[in-house]
């Protein structure tokens, strides 16, 4: 009888590519990089520790970086993070109607693939002037 071959462990390279691009955040803009965090909302857990999230507030859908700094009359930016192509994944209808919803409420809410896109993406929105509240 031959032995079922090991499979191998599946390699997280959207995690990867989100690590690489906070590294290069923290290096080319600093200021930014003491805001900007992630949503630790994806992953595989036990269904007890899903379900106690979920009842703390864990929603489907929210998008993996936010940085809240105001530009370019937006209230803060959100990003849903992808690995690069051919590593991609769709963006979940969820994840669709969440972007969508935090547009509605004046935040640049965008899906970016790799950390090049999205370095970019971050470098033209600290660009934009900084959006000033209403007295």
């Amino acid at each position: 009888m031959t032995p079922t071959p090991k499979r191998a462990k599946p390699v997280d390279r959207e995690g990867m590519e989100q690590a690489a691009l906070l590294r290069e955040v923290s290096v080319r803009y600093p200021s930014a990089a003491k805001l900007i965090y992630h949503v630790p909302n994806g992953g595989h857990r036990h269904k007890l520790v899903a379900v106690k999230l979920k009842e703390q507030g864990v929603k489907a859908g929210v998008p993996d970086l936010v940085l809240p700094m105001a530009r370019g009359g937006y209230f803060g930016l959100y990003i849903e993070f992808k690995a690069r192509a051919p590593y991609d994944a769709a963006v979940s209808p969820a994840q669709d109607a969440y972007l969508q919803a935090l547009t509605d409420q004046g935040y640049l809410a965008i899906v970016c693939r790799g950390h090049v896109d999205a370095i970019e993406a971050i470098r033209a929105y600290l660009l934009q002037p900084q959006t000033k509240a209403a007295a």
